[in-house]
């Protein structure tokens, strides 16, 4: 059986970090993990500049609420769900998350948690676990699946490689100068010829 593991934020949905910075004009924001490769020295940086703006967890909230999926990826991922199951796995957070899982259809999300201050502060960020996107793979292929992964960004890459189908949907150049070794796609009509074979074929 086949199940898939994909991203969230640019494979379905806009970088939230990204749109946050956009609404505030704090440009240091539209910093992602598709130019820090250290998930923890970026959210460390994310963290000081809320706290030395004075942002609170609402702020970030108001602007998910007004966020769509990309145009396309709620009909992509409603053609993949009806021919397998699949996993979002993201190092967004559940306080984050909710909005945007509504106007997906809620799927499955596995990600992370905020420690938020009776204020509204946002005051740390727990990982579920660290590197949890490889260890999904790892913990699927357990379970004796075929896994197929689908990723932008350098934190997307251990679980790529964990899989036993790694594709790259528009990731930036650096990312896919990097790691030539993984199919790009840049539109979901694309990605989806790429997935179809793997799918109709039962091996792995």
């Amino acid at each position: 059986m086949h199940i898939v593991c994909s991203d969230l934020e640019g494979i379905f949905t806009p970088e939230i970090w990204i749109n946050v910075a956009e609404k505030t004009g704090i440009e240091a924001l539209k910093l992602t993990t598709r130019d820090e490769p250290d998930y923890d020295v970026l959210m460390k940086k994310r963290l000081a500049i809320l706290e030395n703006n004075g942002l609170k967890l609402k702020d970030i909230t108001d602007v998910i609420e007004t966020m769509n999926p990309l145009e396309g990826a709620l009909d992509f991922l409603n053609w993949l769900r009806e021919i397998t199951q699949v996993i979002v796995v993201s190092d967004t957070y559940v306080e984050f998350a909710k909005p945007l899982m509504a106007k997906l259809g809620w799927p499955t999300l596995f990600c992370h948690h905020l420690t938020v201050g009776a204020d509204g502060t946002i005051e740390s960020y727990n990982l579920r676990q660290r590197d949890s996107k490889y260890r999904a793979v790892v913990s699927l292929k357990a379970l004796n699946y075929c896994v197929l992964s689908i990723g932008d960004s350098y934190n997307d890459i251990t679980m790529l490689k964990e899989a036993h189908h790694g594709f790259l949907f528009r990731p930036p150049d650096n990312v896919k100068q990097e790691y030539p070794q993984f199919p790009v796609s840049n539109s979901y009509a694309e990605l989806r010829r790429q997935l179809e074979p793997v799918l109709r074929d039962g091996r792995q």
